[in-house]
């Protein structure tokens, strides 16, 4: 089976952070999989209308109308990993409201790839409140791809991503080699070959110390958790000044 118009709908996962081009331009996951579907289809087009920071009202609002003009027969949509994060987030009405858009997205006759996230909490603060909600999603996205027929790409159930070489340094998004597993999987989803060396996982970081440790997280709390909880107490998202990527259906270079 194969595919002509590809269009990526989401956030930072989806956006590609953080696997940056040597222009600073964000690769990730779906680039990789656009590239390698160009590969196999003649005159392949995708567009990417990912934005880092988007709520799932966001991403439908702002996403949902352009990517279904665009008449892709391959969407991939990956929402409310955020909207979790949010304390008043209610996770039931959220996901009823994913499963009426995938249904809308599958009634136009496109496959649909869906995600199971990988689990990010468990070296994250507020794990004992999030948690529950990841695996509330994720539970709920495998019901919602089977109601619908849409493929499933479930990076829970693998636990590579449990070393932290497949994260970035902000212990939230994805390494670079984190989005080429990523990419493998969900070229497995699709039943297309994959450069085996995505698989790749790297050696695990050497555990430090205990005072190293903490002088770590102290580092990127600095860093990385001050500005997050600054951003949300004055309504303000790391995208807010973001424009989609890939606006518009294109061809993409696979060696880029």
């Amino acid at each position: 089976m194969s595919w002509s118009r590809y269009v990526a709908l989401g956030d930072s996962f989806t956006e590609g952070m953080d696997d940056p081009y040597a222009d600073g331009v964000f690769r990730g996951w779906a680039d990789l999989v656009a590239g390698r579907l160009g590969q196999v289809t003649p005159g392949f087009g995708y567009a990417n209308l990912a934005i880092r920071g988007r709520l799932f009202d966001g991403i439908v609002g702002e996403q949902l109308e352009p990517a279904l003009a665009m008449k892709p027969d391959l969407i991939s949509f990956a929402a409310g990993a955020n909207d979790v994060l949010r304390r008043k987030c209610d996770p039931p009405t959220l996901m009823a409201r994913f499963d009426a858009t995938v249904a809308r997205l599958r009634d136009t006759g496109a496959d649909v790839l869906l995600f199971r996230f990988a689990d990010v909490m468990s070296r994250l603060p507020g794990n004992n409140l999030v948690a529950p909600r990841i695996r509330y999603l994720n539970q709920a996205v495998g019901e919602v791809a089977d109601r619908n027929g849409a493929r499933l790409v479930d990076l829970w159930n693998d636990h590579e991503y449990a070393n932290p070489a497949l994260w970035s340094i902000d212990r939230l998004h994805l390494s670079a080699a984190g989005h080429r597993r990523t990419a493998a999987h969900v070229l497995a989803a699709l039943g297309v070959p994959t450069d085996p060396t995505w698989w790749d996982v790297p050696p695990r970081p050497t555990v430090k110390s205990w005072p190293a440790a903490r002088a770590d997280d102290l580092a990127w709390a600095g860093r990385y958790l001050a500005p997050w909880i600054k951003r949300r107490l004055t309504g303000r998202s790391s995208g807010d000044t973001v424009t989609a990527k890939r606006p518009e259906l294109g061809p993409i270079d696979p060696t880029a």
